[in-house]
């Protein structure tokens, strides 16, 4: 049992240092591509750009997954697919309501896929 919490406060600690990583290039490349695209579309680029650096970190450090199983990318992808659209979504439902809030929009988008995106790697993918 003690493994077991000590494992999961590893996990969390190194999911979260992957994930500001992650949300660092995802807020980063939104912020500029969203002056010269259209906004879904910029939040939409910057999410996928945030998101093979999180597989990757999180395969290989955060749940120290070091198979080579195609398996896992492809339960990734589906699982970054669904968070995906909820990340889009949110910031686009933000900005309905929030015009000019762009970061009001992304702190809620990245809060979202960042919670659905965890409990999808810790109980399906790795």
């Amino acid at each position: 049992m003690a493994t077991d919490n000590k494992q999961l406060k590893q996990e969390s600690m190194r999911f979260l240092i992957t994930g500001l990583l992650a949300v660092g290039i995802d807020f980063s490349s939104y912020w500029l591509l969203s002056d010269v695209m259209p906004t879904d579309m910029a939040k939409a680029c910057s999410f996928i750009l945030g998101s093979i650096v999180a597989f990757f970190m999180n395969k290989l450090w955060t749940f120290e997954n070091d198979d080579h199983a195609v398996n896992a990318a492809l339960q990734f992808a589906g699982l970054y697919g669904l968070t995906f659209f909820a990340n889009v979504a949110v910031n686009h439902l933000v900005l309905n309501y929030a015009v000019d809030m762009k970061l009001l929009a992304f702190l809620f988008a990245t809060a979202t896929s960042t919670v659905l995106n965890f409990l999808g790697m810790k109980f399906w993918v790795f």
